[in-house]
């Protein structure tokens, strides 16, 4: 009777667990964060992170910002410091193939090739590349400024950085055997500009739209897919949300434009503003991403199962999940994690921090 009752409540138990492990599948299929690649100094630190903490709340895609940091032998000249090796890419890549993780590698292109006083490896080694070269980077940076530089954009009409791109995001897929890739392409302020001898008069929602494709199409060649940040292909003036979290610079016509199958990151981080209706309406998969506060993440959680369960069929299968951004270095992101009392007080008192609002959207 004993030995009964034992086998019952196991098996109650069992079913109880995969219930919930379904539940929780069925409304976020895509459980994701988001967060800068470790450097080599915290990379043990990283690993535990990982297994103690993504793993128990099912992530199962690590989307991380490796931009130049990784040993790339394609072209060792952009190598930045404090690079990854193979090896750690390596050891990073069996942590999360060990709890159902996908590694989504990403490179910033197109924009963010600049950031306050720094040009990036890109237009630093190939100066050629910028779409802006008459733009000077300041010793001392401040928003705003005359030449309203944000961050520096290579130009997509360049016939030569192409190849140097796709090397390098061909080589930091393999190295992670990632089935997709983020090319980032959120905050593309210099686009088409009046002075550039390619672009100059060309219409910049076909100039978005042409590089988007061209990097999807090269990623299909090896069945992987495109993740994009989604602000370009929204009408900032249209609909109130500005030119960082959507486009003042008129390339939003480019929603139409590309191909349908590009998987959309919808981030907006100060309200739960409902633009992954926007996306699925128009045909695209998409995310909604949050990033500090805890409860715009948890308004954004409960509107995810919202259009999950209460959209048409043809709707519902295209909001895939949720995504937890974290914009700090990793370093002082695995710091903060270690302070969890002190951040937990400050989360729960309505002050922006990441990581509760991590624990808040995913318990």
């Amino acid at each position: 009777m004993r030995k009964y009752l034992f086998t019952l409540i196991i098996t109650l138990v069992t079913a109880t667990l995969c219930r919930a492990q379904v539940g929780a599948d069925s409304l976020y299929p895509i459980r994701a964060f988001a967060i800068e690649a470790p450097r080599p100094a915290n990379l043990e630190a990283f690993l535990q992170f990982m297994k103690q903490e993504l793993a128990p709340r099912k992530i199962n895609r690590l989307i991380l910002r490796v931009e130049y940091n990784f040993s790339f032998r394609s072209h060792p000249e952009l190598i930045d410091t404090g690079a990854l090796t193979l090896a750690d890419v390596t050891r990073i890549a069996q942590t999360a193939a060990a709890s159902g993780m996908e590694i989504i590698p990403q490179i910033n292109l197109l924009g963010h090739q600049s950031w306050a006083s720094r040009t990036g490896k890109l237009l630093a080694v190939y100066p050629q590349f910028d779409e802006t070269p008459w733009v000077k980077i300041p010793e001392k940076y401040a928003w705003p400024n005359a030449d309203s530089l944000y961050c520096k954009s290579y130009c997509p009409l360049h016939p030569d950085v192409h190849k140097i791109v796709y090397d390098l995001v061909d080589e930091l897929c393999d190295a992670f055997h990632a089935k997709s890739f983020h090319a980032g392409l959120d905050e593309v302020f210099y686009i088409g500009d009046s002075r550039c001898p390619r672009c100059k008069g060309k219409d910049k929602a076909v100039l978005f739209a042409g590089e988007a494709k061209k990097i999807r199409d090269h990623l299909a060649l090896k069945n992987r897919t495109l993740w994009i940040w989604g602000d370009r292909l929204i009408d900032g003036t249209t609909t109130g949300i500005g030119g960082w979290e959507a486009s003042f610079n008129y390339t939003w016509p480019a929603i139409d434009l590309i191909p349908k199958d590009i998987v959309i990151c919808d981030w907006h981080y100060e309200r739960a503003d409902k633009t992954a209706v926007y996306f699925a309406a128009k045909g695209f998969p998409v995310i909604t991403c949050t990033w500090n506060r805890p409860a715009v993440a948890v308004e954004q959680a409960r509107d995810m199962q919202r259009f999950r369960t209460q959209s048409t069929p043809e709707m519902s299968g295209r909001f895939l999940g949720m995504m937890q951004t974290v914009w700090s270095p990793a370093g002082r992101f695995l710091t903060e994690v270690n302070q969890r009392p002190a951040v937990d007080t400050v989360g729960a008192n309505g002050r922006s921090s990441q990581w509760y609002t991590f624990r808040q959207l995913f318990p």
